[in-house]
């Protein structure tokens, strides 16, 4: 593991930034005065340890950086508009591409400086990254607990903003299915199902009660709202895109491409508790293995050495 090193990043996604912040560094965020998309400060919903502090924008110079960890490539222009002198950084690909997928070129495909880290092998696979270096850091998630119940015969869609993001979150697709459905999420409200936009800790309770996990997903990253419900013991039915068929084995769940199969994947899941339960313990002894968060903070220690 390198030295501790002092971290700046931006708050972008709080789940991901959640399992970031677990390592042993110190980690800084900028803050504005309206708490905007680019300088957010500390999580108020995520539980983050006290080794993150958020620092006024105008008051990140008088800092101390050992690397720089970007998101967004507007954050380039920012670090060196409000440091000054940029240290070494790292740019994290949290997205798919779009447009033109098989031709779309990373924004940063032109240069060598600075890393890409991707986090899934579909993401690093579908970008043309041109000449930038590549690393591949898959997620990793702070356990939540075995907390699953089932108790209620319902399924748990996660979607940030299902309206808006109709057809790439395959928030279309919900009328298919014959089962009751609740939507977790930022803005989830909009369709006709219930929606609960709840903090992270109480998000898990509530998913943890309902008999099966949907991932109707045509076109993201990875979930993590896939892996921490895998985690917590719920089985899951996923569409067959992106890296969804890597993180879901069969013991796991169902994924496929057919929607039929889906659909009948959840109704007998919903239907069938101990069903429900068996492949729900697999979920959590597969996402355990493979996105647990010794894992990830292993991958970044050893990236962040190198930086």
């Amino acid at each position: 593991m390198p030295a501790p090193l002092n971290i700046l990043f931006w708050h972008v996604h709080g789940s991901w930034a959640t399992s970031f912040v677990q390592g042993a560094h110190s980690y800084v965020v900028p803050l504005l005065p309206d708490r905007g998309p680019f300088g957010r400060g500390r999580a108020q919903t995520f539980p983050w340890p006290d080794s993150v502090r958020e620092v006024p924008w105008d008051r990140l110079r008088h800092e101390r950086f050992d690397v720089v960890v970007y998101q967004r490539m507007e954050e380039l222009d920012l670090a060196r508009e409000w440091l000054g002198t940029v240290p070494p950084g790292i740019y994290v690909e949290h997205n798919t591409p779009k447009g033109d997928v098989p031709e779309t070129r990373h924004p940063l495909a032109g240069q060598s400086a600075v890393p890409i880290v991707h986090v899934t092998h579909f993401n690093a696979l579908f970008w043309d990254n041109g000449q930038a270096p590549v690393r591949i850091i898959e997620h990793g998630v702070v356990d939540p607990g075995h907390l699953y119940t089932g108790v209620l015969d319902r399924a748990g869609v996660v979607v940030n903003e299902p309206v808006r993001r109709l057809r790439v979150a395959g928030t279309d697709l919900l009328p298919h299915f014959r089962v009751p459905l609740d939507l977790f999420g930022m803005k989830a409200g909009g369709l006709p199902y219930p929606a609960y936009d709840l903090s992270q800790r109480e998000m898990h309770a509530a998913l943890a009660e309902r008999r099966a996990y949907l991932h109707p997903y045509r076109w993201t990253s990875l979930g993590l709202a896939l892996i921490e419900a895998m985690m917590i013991g719920l089985p899951v039915v996923a569409l067959a895109a992106t890296e969804a068929v890597e993180a879901v084995p069969p013991e796991a769940g169902v994924i496929s491409t057919k929607l039929p199969v889906l659909v009948s994947a959840l109704s007998e899941f919903v239907g069938d508790p101990a069903l429900a339960r068996e492949y729900g313990e697999a979920a959590r002894r597969a996402a355990l293995a493979r996105y647990g968060i010794e894992r990830f903070q292993a991958d970044w220690d050893a990236l962040l050495g190198g930086a």
